[in-house]
């Protein structure tokens, strides 16, 4: 299977009509209507694969993008993962929503004499994590919050491996056609980046420590009054909790050494962070 031609939703070259998303030259963008078949056929017509950076309420209303890439005979669609291991059942009993994502993987296996599919997993992203406190580290501060013992293994990628990844999951279709692919920058824990963190800046931070628990009441609180920015203590519990170590991808299989994917240094990693930064940036 050859894949030549790409088009992205959701943080690229197909916007809804109307919004005023800006985007570099260069870029070649094509407006559609989302809520039309006929219009997203045409957006989609001549494309060998559509990649699917849709997130929020759009993770759950993929079928139609599907349908729209059925029509126009696309060969490959990639829905919108890339983070936490969602065909893990314990993994979506902490975070609901990724209901969503299984859904579309789901939706796809019912159309795989139409198309194919490929789902990359990735575990959360590693230098943005960082650059935006997600990780529960703060440089400008230097602070930490810590949770349950901060020894968890998990798995973190940058964005620019990420966005490799992806490339290298079409150039090889035929091997990674209708699988979820896993990959991972890094498989570390909260406290061996701390210590990276203290090497780093010479100075000791201060930490302050929570727990998974406390994270998931957290989260559901916010939940509940409709506060989506809950989302984020439930999925650090999950990947940074003890109890169920869920963010560890490696048990799953990683696709690394089969793609091709290089090595990021997890310092140069870390230091672009920091400084608010992606280590392909600097």
């Amino acid at each position: 299977m050859s894949i030549k031609n790409v088009i992205i939703i959701g943080a690229g070259v197909l916007s809804r009509e109307g919004s005023s998303s800006t985007f570099p030259s260069g870029v070649k963008v094509v407006r559609a209507d989302y809520n039309s078949i006929d219009s997203l056929k045409q957006a989609f017509h001549g494309q060998d694969a559509v990649i699917s950076l849709v997130g929020g309420g759009a993770l759950g209303d993929q079928n139609k993008l599907i349908d729209a890439a059925i029509a126009a005979g696309v060969k490959r669609f990639l829905p919108s993962e890339y983070g936490s291991n969602t065909p893990d059942p314990k993994t979506r009993a902490v975070v609901p929503v990724f209901e969503a994502k299984i859904g579309t993987v789901n939706y796809l296996r019912s159309k795989e004499d139409a198309i194919s599919w490929t789902s990359v997993v990735t575990g959360p992203f590693f230098d943005w994590g960082l650059k935006v406190g997600f990780l529960g580290f703060n440089a400008q501060t230097k602070t930490a919050t810590i949770v349950d013992s901060g020894n968890a293994i998990f798995s973190s990628t940058n964005l620019g491996t990420i966005g490799e990844a992806v490339v290298k999951s079409l150039e090889n279709a035929e091997a990674t056609k209708n699988q979820y692919i896993y990959v991972s920058g890094f498989q570390t824990s909260q406290n061996e980046i701390l210590s990276a963190a203290e090497k780093i800046t010479g100075d000791k931070w201060t930490v302050s420590k929570t727990t998974a628990k406390e994270n998931i009441t957290t989260g559901n609180e916010k939940l509940k009054k409709g506060d989506f920015s809950g989302l984020g203590p439930l999925i650090q519990a999950i990947t940074f909790g003890d109890d169920e170590q869920l963010g560890d991808l490696k048990s799953a299989g990683l696709w690394n050494d089969k793609l091709g994917l290089k090595q990021d240094s997890f310092e140069d990693s870390i230091k672009a962070g920091f400084a608010g930064k992606l280590l392909h940036e600097v």
